[in-house]
């Protein structure tokens, strides 16, 4: 959408490259379907040089590469989005990269690649995007980068809060999706033992995110059961949606078992929260990634 609004856009590519190359990038959404003729795609960070901003959206699998791949990127004025799932993202890029330079996104939308050169965009499309600092004027101009390309975005005041929002959603559909053999949302939903785990896994990401945003002096706390109804009503509009962890499952990929409830569960631990559905989630979905990397 940035491309197609007129901006510079230089594409990372390594499945898709040979296919963008030769017939660009087809998006096909229910909002209406475009394609990009004219790509500028690379091989190589290298290729791509000094930008002014880099939209990272690796999986959190793949976060140890982040470094390589973004260095041969950065000028003195370089912004990072972290367009990325889990807790603690931003702060290991941090790690590495002046934090008030670091952003993190999160999407609430429903999509998937198809074969190589097509992505399929089939509900939703917001993205909530947060500044590491939470420094207001540099999100403002983030947000109205966005905005104008017609993205729907919303400017987070504070970019932990929106963090464990996301997880509110990702902890119960994708570990649970994983956890019960790669099923899609609407099995979830509709068995009743996942429904009431999904549901228990959610209340407890909850109260683990008040108790963590409360140690941050933050006053903007989650309403457990406004979230609870939300999160179950966008749900059911989705059809049966195969969520990030449902996909990599089926492929016998690597799983973001860490970052999206390996770190949460962590943070519980150190807030002494008693979290048995996320622990039970956690040990059902590290076995199964466990199987994926060694085979066994």
């Amino acid at each position: 959408m940035l491309a197609r609004a007129g901006h510079d856009v230089r594409f990372l590519m390594r499945r898709d490259l040979a296919a963008v190359q030769a017939r660009g990038l087809d998006i096909r959404s229910h909002r209406g379907d475009f394609r990009l003729d004219d790509v500028q795609c690379f091989a190589s960070a290298e290729e791509i040089g000094a930008v002014d901003w880099v939209l990272c959206a690796l999986k959190t699998t793949a976060l140890g590469e982040a470094r390589a791949l973004i260095e041969p990127c950065l000028g003195p004025t370089t912004r990072v989005l972290a367009l990325m799932n889990g807790l603690g993202v931003e702060e290991q890029l941090a790690g590495w990269i002046e934090p008030g330079r670091v952003f993190g996104g999160m999407a609430f939308v429903c999509l998937n690649r198809g074969e190589p050169g097509i992505v399929h965009h089939l509900d939703y499309g917001r993205l909530t995007i947060g500044h590491l600092g939470d420094e207001p004027r540099q999100l403002e101009e983030l947000r109205a980068l966005l905005a104008a390309a017609g993205i729907e975005v919303v400017a987070a005041t504070r970019l932990r809060r929106a963090r464990w929002e996301k997880l509110c959603w990702n902890i119960p559909f994708n570990g649970l999706s994983a956890a019960a053999g790669g099923v899609g949302t609407q099995t979830i939903l509709e068995h009743p033992g996942l429904h009431a785990m999904a549901e228990r896994a959610m209340r407890e990401v909850v109260a683990v995110a008040n108790e963590d945003l409360a140690t941050f002096e933050h006053s903007d706390f989650l309403d457990e059961g406004a979230v609870v109804a939300a999160m179950f009503a966008q749900t059911e509009t989705m059809g049966d949606y195969q969520t990030s962890m449902t996909i990599d499952y089926r492929l016998g990929q690597p799983l973001e078992v860490d970052a999206i409830i390996g770190a949460p569960l962590r943070r519980a631990d150190e807030l002494r929260i008693d979290v048995p559905t996320i622990s039970a989630l956690h040990a059902l979905v590290d076995s199964a990634d466990q199987r994926m990397r060694t085979g066994k």
